[in-house]
């Protein structure tokens, strides 16, 4: 994994600056997903961790210190990944509000296609990306 401590001096800064925005974004994302039915949280704000992580202690901390969405990512290291139990739950859950949303509360075309836009990234990164694991209290 690169960090940014170990690019050349004059790409620190250009890297550093498009981490902190990209972690920006993908916490936007998932604060949206709070509030959202269908828009996954913990893909975005794992993704926002990455990007802090590789260049901002001091927001990677923020996000790890804040009262509501630090509990996410702390889960997630706790147990080092998601359970299958858990992935097929939140999967199914939010296409379910992904659907209900797109079929009966969101009218606007490019809204729709943002929405399972970002259900598909969520899609891919719960089912493919982060690691399954087994939980001692699952079956």
């Amino acid at each position: 994994m690169t960090n940014v401590l170990s690019l050349p001096p004059e790409m620190k800064n250009i890297v550093k600056i498009l981490y902190i925005f990209l972690g920006s974004l993908t916490l936007v994302i998932a604060v949206f997903g709070v509030v959202i039915p269908g828009l996954p949280v913990t893909p975005f704000l794992l993704l926002t961790a990455w990007f802090y992580v590789r260049s901002s202690e001091k927001l990677f901390k923020l996000l790890i210190n804040n009262k509501f969405l630090g509990r996410y990512i702390l889960k997630f290291k706790k147990d080092k990944g998601m359970s299958r139990r858990t992935k097929i739950y939140s999967i199914s859950l939010m296409w379910f509000m992904i659907l209900a949303s797109t079929i009966f509360f969101i009218e606007s075309l490019i809204v729709r296609i943002v929405v399972i836009g970002a259900g598909i990234a969520g899609t891919i990164v719960m089912g493919f990306i982060i690691k399954t694991v087994k939980i001692s209290s699952e079956s």
